[in-house]
């Protein structure tokens, strides 16, 4: 940053000098050549000193174009004012002529400098736009949120001719260095500019700390050493980098989520495959064993036995097939309820009736409140949300615990609520029960299933507008509870 800045105060000098160096050439130029050469007015000799003044200031500046006035006022006083050869005045309109070539000369330089000067900042935000246009162009062509963070300091001193660049994310607490200079930041100061989301900026060094900001929200700071900038610039450098950032992590997060997306769709399509695979061939076992059961001799007890458990673990199969196919069809969006206004009690028989032979003799406490309206619902569906439900409850809980079924309405809806006295759920585990294949930590070896039931029941739950929920305590059982909206009957004119 040093050697920088005193780089540019050498050529500074150094063009002053050749300035001055020119201011007196011209000078002596336009007095040899009138004096001896061409023999001209003092009217022509006043504009043509006044011309060369002009082009002075606009080159060089102001300084250089008042030495050139004071000059040129002197040598027109001494070689083209009479009397020629000395720098006294007679007559008094001379004295308004010198005073006027003066107060033009100077006037005029004034104005030929603020020219060169706004031509000179038209120009450097010309080159400045340019660069932050470049800047954008790779910023923009990178969408990896790691290597952009990398690359960042390296563009900023390609792009802006910095001597180096710094980036700082408190989010990992890493800096990412630019390879021209990477100890040249104090990483307090970096912290300190995104803490007080203030920028700061040392003029004489080329220094600039600024805080990176996402809207109003600072994300990180930047720092930027060799490199006069305006502040404009440096404000658009820093919105350019938050946004740059912040559009890497979109693409990132959105690739995430269509892979998830597709990782979805894959589970769902191979999980229908599977269920059509296994489903003929379980229609042809189970068609083969009830045939042999029904003419298997009735004295051959092994034989029997064994008919029964071929029969049982094929309906399990059959059983697990199935919801393979409706978490298939569930995910895919490709299955269609036919919504009807469905009495409670007709919702509860049916579903007891379905699992009457696997509850056997297990108590059912049946609490149903008085007059409730029916249910909009699709009954199929419907019932396998309670049949899950009880079949979970009778699986957890010990043989000679009773169920309870509890009906309720909760403004528009009606709640259902199936409790178990079972070991009960952990808390943690609470929250993951209902995702697929998911099984309780200390039940999965313990009790069969897949773990797609209560991820079935929820999905059909939320197909329907409604909600389902668990409540739980170690050692005193669970509480599975879903809400179905009431179903809006229109009465009819009498």
């Amino acid at each position: 940053m040093v050697l920088s800045y005193n780089t540019n105060m050498s050529r500074f000098f150094m063009g002053r000098g050749i300035g001055f160096v020119a201011a007196v050439v011209l000078l002596i130029s336009i007095t040899y050549t009138y004096r001896h050469l061409l023999h001209v007015n003092q009217t022509t000799a006043a504009l043509s000193f006044l011309l060369a003044i002009l082009a002075v200031s606009a080159a060089w500046g102001m300084v250089v174009s008042v030495f050139m006035s004071v000059s040129a006022m002197l040598l027109f006083n001494y070689y083209f004012l009479p009397p020629t050869g000395t720098f006294t005045i007679y007559d008094p309109q001379n004295w308004v002529a010198l005073f006027a070539f003066l107060f033009t000369s100077i006037v005029g330089s004034q104005l030929a400098a603020r020219i060169r000067k706004e031509a000179d900042a038209a120009h450097n935000r010309r080159r400045e736009v340019e660069r932050l246009y470049a800047f954008s162009e790779k910023l923009l062509s990178e969408g990896n949120v790691i290597r952009l963070m990398n690359a960042i300091p390296n563009y900023i001193v390609e792009c802006f001719e910095a001597g180096a660049a710094e980036l700082f994310l408190p989010q990992k607490d890493k800096f990412y260095r630019s390879g021209y200079g990477a100890a040249q930041f104090d990483e307090e100061q970096m912290k300190t500019a995104f803490l007080r989301d203030e920028g700061i900026s040392e003029s004489q060094q080329a220094l600039h700390i600024l805080p990176v900001r996402l809207g109003v929200k600072p994300i990180g700071s930047l720092g930027i050493s060799g490199a006069r900038l305006s502040r404009q610039t440096l404000e658009a450098i820093s919105g350019l980098v938050a946004i740059a950032i912040e559009r890497a992590r979109a693409i990132e997060q959105l690739s995430e989520t269509e892979a998830e997306r597709q990782g979805e769709r894959l589970k769902s399509a191979l999980l229908d495959s599977i269920a059509h695979d296994f489903r003929t061939p379980l229609t042809a076992i189970k068609a083969s064993v009830t045939d042999l059961m029904e003419s298997a001799d009735s004295g051959n007890a092994r034989n029997e036995e064994l008919l029964t458990i071929i029969n049982e673990e094929c309906d399990r199969l059959n059983h697990l097939v199935e919801e393979a196919a409706d978490m298939a069809k569930l995910e895919a969006g490709e299955f269609e309820l036919d919504f009807e206004p469905v009495p409670v009690e007709t919702l509860i028989e049916t579903a007891l009736e379905h699992l009457s032979k696997t509850l056997g003799d297990r108590k059912i406490d049946l609490r149903i409140a008085p007059g409730l309206p029916p249910v909009r619902a699709d009954l199929d569906r419907a019932k396998d949300i309670l049949v899950q439900l009880i079949d979970n409850a009778h699986l957890y809980s010990a043989k000679n615990e009773p169920l309870t079924i509890t009906v309720e309405q909760t403004g528009d809806s009606i709640s259902f609520s199936v409790a178990d006295r079972g070991p009960g759920i952990e808390p943690f585990e609470q929250g993951l029960i209902f995702d697929k294949f998911y099984r309780g930590r200390d039940q999965r070896y313990l009790v069969r299933g897949t773990g797609m039931g209560l991820a079935i029941a929820r999905a059909i739950v939320n197909a329907h507008g409604g909600s389902i929920s668990v409540t739980s305590q170690l050692g005193h059982g669970s509480v599975f509870s879903f809400t179905l909206p009431v179903a809006l009957v229109r009465s009819q004119a009498r």
